[in-house]
């Protein structure tokens, strides 16, 4: 195709991984603890000397100390290294030995990662535990509008107008089932005039379209509870499925809280989630079954990260080892001995809750007795920072950023804690149902905006809401839409699409097996999908050079759209209405007379395979197509 040999000379060269090469460094347990004993001193929280800041990543890179993947022209490494003792930082103390310098100098070569969210400078803030109602201000607006209109007072901008209908359909439908809504869904709801019928849209979705719901919110539950069909642990029984429990859970709409006490006190079919996964040969302590519990848990009901605190007491949060271990009592099936950074310390861990003021953990009872208590205290009616960290995680779904920032560090301040406070308190009043959080997200005219554009990543507390962010589809979303569009997806021939036209694809493209039910492939896990052996809670929303290089000239979409164009070929002769079917079914929208004139162009005349494919291809490319607006 001659449009894929423009695009691809625009993309630099990846180059892959190679076998042998030593372990990245990680920041929270190599770089977080050296910057704190030798740098913070001068360098954080309001101490500034030379006008360097640690306090952030952004900070550091303002400061220009460092300069990510090139430790050998980093100020930060002069310095360190510098053999006049008057000019070597730190000034205090010994230098850095070569042992330290070394994971300096290979964490900027690396990129210089920092973990999402964490600062080293002290904050006031405490994130509550208990639920708090607060007092909305009056009108009879919707609650988040109300909520949010005092926001943009305080802040003094105007709130975003609303967004095209034919933007809001496409949102919508890909928030809310995963899927483009067909050319006859579009036409119908372009053509109602009543003013409801955006409501009566979202209403549908999430209370008749169960299925697609399920299919679609399945990735976000795979991710985030490391389930999935196929890898490490499932050959040698490792690690277990939950997959059949997940679906039917969301098939049902179980309440969330119950869904949560099943997964921790679990059925045979839930177990797999907290029995983790099994490594072979020998690991480090802080990765046996127990502490991937403890782990695995307080990320994804408590937005916690004791990943570092189950090696030492973390350098980047407030939890300290004690605190990982009595999580991890909670699931051992003999005395749990603590290790400080893989060594013994004499020490037995005795079951605990994260926060003892809500209620205890009986030592001396069985297993699945612990295991029910523990469950019974993570769904707690005062542990309001559960229901917090779900209605965060939802509202970062639809939203593209969570009023708390990173959604794993609910220790964070938000903000707006009236709207987080809210729509915790909202998901108990409505028993738990995360399609009414939902429906209620998405029926406000704060959800129903024009995105809002922002020119370059707010730091911390500089963040200001503007409206509903730009964001990518997922891998998931992206496999179904291009299959959809092309009619090449799963179960196209056994649902009679093949000759079908643009219109007539409503009740059959609903059966159609979807991207999330099937095994990752090398364009999935290109466009992101994980490997699902760590919790994953968020997607990278930025296009790497590898995935680039994939959608521009990858095998299996090559292949994709070139079935898909000689599909739509059979289907449809008319060079103009196949023109048009492409443009509403990718963009909800009729080319305009340029666009429709240079599609002409593109798929030639007479049409030919090639044509079309390329047109079918440049139109998935752009990134009208590749973005929730």
């Amino acid at each position: 195709m001659y449009t894929k040999s423009i695009v691809v000379a625009c993309f630099c060269i990846a180059t892959s991984a190679r076998a042998g090469e030593p372990k990245k460094i990680d920041f929270a347990h190599d770089v977080a603890p050296l910057i704190k004993a030798r740098c913070a001193e001068c360098h954080t929280n309001g101490k500034y000397k030379a006008g360097v800041s640690f306090d952030t990543r952004e900070e550091l890179l303002k400061s220009k100390a460092i300069s990510p993947g090139k430790s050998g022209v980093s100020e930060l490494i002069k310095r360190v290294t510098h053999a006049d003792a008057e000019m070597r930082m730190p000034p205090k103390g010994k230098p850095l030995d070569a042992k330290e310098i070394a994971i300096l100098k290979r964490w900027i070569d690396e990129g210089a990662a920092w973990e999402p969210g964490f600062t080293f400078k002290n904050s006031a803030y405490v994130a509550p535990l208990r639920p708090r109602r607060p007092t909305l201000p009056p009108g009879d607006a919707h609650a988040i509008d109300r909520i949010l209109d005092a926001y943009y007072g305080q802040h003094k901008i105007a709130p975003p107008g609303p967004i095209d209908d034919a933007g809001f359909l496409r949102r919508a439908y890909l928030d809310l089932i995963g899927l483009l809504p067909a050319t006859s869904e579009t036409d119908a709801f372009m053509k109602d005039a009543t003013p409801d019928k955006r409501e009566r849209v979202i209403r549908r979705l999430l209370q008749d379209e169960n299925r697609p719901y399920a299919d679609h919110w399945l990735s976000f539950w795979n991710d985030m509870l490391r389930n999935d069909y196929a890898g490490t642990g499932y050959i040698d029984g490792g690690r277990k499925q939950i997959t059949s429990w997940l679906y039917k859970s969301l098939l049902s709409n179980k309440p969330y809280d119950q869904f949560t006490r099943e997964l921790i006190s679990p059925t045979a079919e839930s177990e797999g989630f907290i029995k983790g996964i099994k490594w072979r040969g020998n690991v480090n302590a802080s990765q046996v079954v127990e502490l991937q519990f403890a782990q695995n848990v307080s990320q994804v009901f408590f937005g916690a990260n004791l990943k570092c605190a189950s090696c030492h007491d973390s350098f980047i949060d407030s939890w300290k080892l004690d605190d990982a271990y009595a999580l991890a009592a909670v699931i051992a099936d003999k005395p749990l001995e603590l290790h400080r950074c893989d060594k013994a310390t004499g020490k037995v861990a005795s079951p605990r809750f994260l926060w003892p003021e809500l209620g205890a953990i009986d030592a001396k009872a069985p297993k699945a007795k612990r295991l029910e208590q523990f469950a019974a205290l993570v769904t707690h009616p005062e542990n309001g920072r559960f229901t917090r960290t779900i209605a965060n995680r939802i509202w970062q779904r639809m939203m593209g950023r969570g009023i708390v920032h990173p959604i794993d560090m609910m220790a964070n301040k938000p903000w707006s804690e009236d709207l987080l406070d809210y729509l915790a308190t909202y998901l108990v009043d409505q028993k738990y149902d995360l399609k009414k959080l939902m429906m209620h997200i998405a029926t406000s005219k704060t959800y129903q905006a024009r995105p809002a554009v922002l020119t370059k990543e707010p730091l911390g507390a500089e963040y200001v809401f503007h409206g509903p962010e730009l964001r990518r589809l997922s891998a998931e979303q992206f496999l179904d839409a291009v299959w959809m569009l092309t009619k090449t997806g799963p179960g196209n021939a056994d649902a009679g699409l093949g000759a079908a036209p643009f219109g007539d694809m409503v009740p059959p493209e609903r059966r159609l097996v979807r991207a999330s039910l099937v095994k990752s492939d090398a364009l999935l896990r290109s466009l992101g999908r994980p490997n699902r052996e760590q919790v994953v809670t968020t997607r990278p929303d930025q296009l790497t050079t590898l995935q680039a290089l994939d959608l521009s000239n990858g095998q299996v979409l090559t292949d994709l759209v070139a079935r898909g164009a000689n599909t739509l070929m059979k289907s449809q002769r008319d060079p103009d209405r196949l023109i048009e079917g492409i443009y509403q079914r990718a963009y909800c929208r009729p080319p305009n007379a340029q666009e429709l004139a240079t599609a002409r162009g593109i798929i030639g005349a007479p049409m030919t395979a090639d044509g079309v494919a390329d047109l079918l291809w440049i139109v998935v490319m752009l990134p009208e197509f590749q973005l929730i607006r």
